[in-house]
């Protein structure tokens, strides 16, 4: 069975008729992320999945037939994770979007994984409770598309990513079994930790299809925001490193040079500053005058490192705050830049005390490759952005893009650092991620890829 009408007469023989794609635009769509020239081919169908049965049923056909089926939420990944290979199938959870409970009593709540972040956070925010981890793609991003990377966010500096909220899960295993991992109470060391180990493992060893997540209580903070204007990269850098030195936990530390802000503006005609080259955008959440001690502290450490200037103010002052509108600018940086031709993203990680001398070898990168960066990051935990940004058509660009984005990876190797922090290894990262592992760990790696999915049949060649 490997020609697309058998494969679409068999699945359809197993699901309903409009739950199975095939048109040349369907595949066309559904057979990549949102990463730049990672490579993919058409899938031999689409399916869109409602139900843990239909994944499984998907599944066993798939290892019956021998064809591949890889897992996808919204496809906002941008390491080509999702994209399709040969004789594979898209297996879509974008309808698996029920939020199933939320028990506010023991403080979590039990969702599907097609349902949108931000939907998750809505619903669980009615009942006094809040889902930190909040990545840009917040609004577009799936839950399950979330825990497949451990995705982070704008919190998680202090408060964590994916991993650290996920209790349990409902998996579909590559023999289309379909099991429960982990637990609903707020303990557990029962067995080895399976649920952890399919956080972040990129579909490669299960089908997550449904999360049990801990929440935290909605109350209790209080929001207060510090700007700081820089005249360059590196001393924003600085200030970073400082704040981090200082023992300082601020609940959001962002960082958004001119270049985004300039691309934001553009495009959503918000009036955000020209006045400074980078812009570190920090939050404290603690109440009364311990948030307000913190938040002086840290406009000290901003002045001290060389801010031109700081601004204060209370982080969600009201839509069309210019406070709110530079939060929002760091959430739309990455499409407004997409606006400018193609963006290869990077999604290095670096220890804190290394972040100004990682901007400084991006710059010079930058300079060295003959490209443009731009760049934004989750600067308080290390996790930076750069995004490198091509001209459409332009080949001889590309060339040393790629350059560019493979000396980056280099350099937070050397610096200690991780190839990845949120976005997963995908297909980008291949070469990095093995680099970083070494050859043991890849053993580790290929030996407990063979002991659950003995056949290769999840998201073949992704991940490492």
């Amino acid at each position: 069975m490997s020609t697309v009408p058998s494969v679409a007469v068999a699945l359809r023989n197993i699901l309903r008729v409009d739950q199975v794609l095939t048109e040349a635009e369907e595949l066309e769509r559904y057979s990549h992320d949102d990463a730049e020239w990672a490579e993919y081919a058409l899938p031999l169908a689409v399916v869109l999945a409602e139900s843990n049965d239909d994944v499984s049923r998907v599944v066993k056909l798939a290892a019956k037939a021998g064809i591949h089926v890889i897992a996808r939420g919204a496809g906002t990944g941008l390491s080509g994770g999702a994209n399709a290979t040969a004789l594979s199938v898209i297996l879509s959870l974008e309808r698996m979007t029920a939020v199933t409970e939320i028990n506010a009593a023991e403080r979590y709540v039990v969702a599907q994984a097609g349902v949108l972040n931000n939907d998750l956070r809505e619903a669980v925010a009615e009942e006094g409770l809040w889902y930190p981890p909040d990545p840009a793609s917040h609004r577009i991003s799936t839950i399950g598309g979330n825990a497949a990377t451990n995705a982070g966010g704008l919190c998680c500096v202090k408060y964590g990513v994916t991993r650290d909220y996920v209790l349990g899960m409902t998996v579909v295993l590559a023999d289309g079994e379909i099991v429960s991992l982990g637990h609903r109470t707020a303990k557990g060391v029962t067995g080895y930790d399976l649920a952890g180990l399919m956080v972040g493992s990129e579909g490669t060893l299960g089908i997550i299809t449904e999360l049990t997540l801990r929440l935290l209580p909605l109350a209790g903070r209080e929001q207060r925001a510090v700007i700081g204007y820089f005249p360059s990269l590196q001393t924003a850098g600085d200030a970073v490193a400082d704040v981090s030195r200082a023992g300082i936990i601020p609940s959001a530390l962002e960082l958004i040079d001119s270049m985004c802000l300039k691309a934001v503006d553009e495009w959503q005609g918000l009036g955000l500053p020209e006045n400074a080259d980078t812009l570190l955008l920090a939050t404290v959440d603690e109440t009364g005058d311990t948030g307000s001690a913190l938040a002086d502290r840290i406009a000290e450490i901003f002045a001290a490192a060389g801010s031109l200037d700081v601004r204060r103010g209370a982080d969600g002052s009201g839509e069309g705050s210019e406070i709110d509108d530079l939060f929002l600018a760091r959430r739309l940086a990455y499409p407004a830049l997409e606006r400018l031709g193609p963006v290869l993203t990077e999604d290095v990680c670096v220890p804190r005390g290394a972040v100004p001398e990682m901007l400084r070898r991006i710059q010079a990168t930058a300079a060295e490759h003959d490209v443009v960066i731009a760049n934004i990051a989750h600067a308080g935990d290390g996790n930076l952005h750069p995004l490198i940004i091509a001209t459409e058509g332009d080949d001889d660009v590309k060339v040393r893009a790629k350059a560019a984005f493979d000396q980056i990876i280099r350099d937070c190797l050397d610096l200690g650092g991780t190839v990845s922090g949120e976005h997963g290894v995908g297909l980008l990262k291949l070469d990095g991620a093995r680099d970083e592992l070494g050859p043991r760990v890849l053993d580790l790696h290929r030996a407990i890829k063979a002991a659950v999915d003995p056949n290769g049949i999840l998201n073949p060649g992704k991940a490492f």
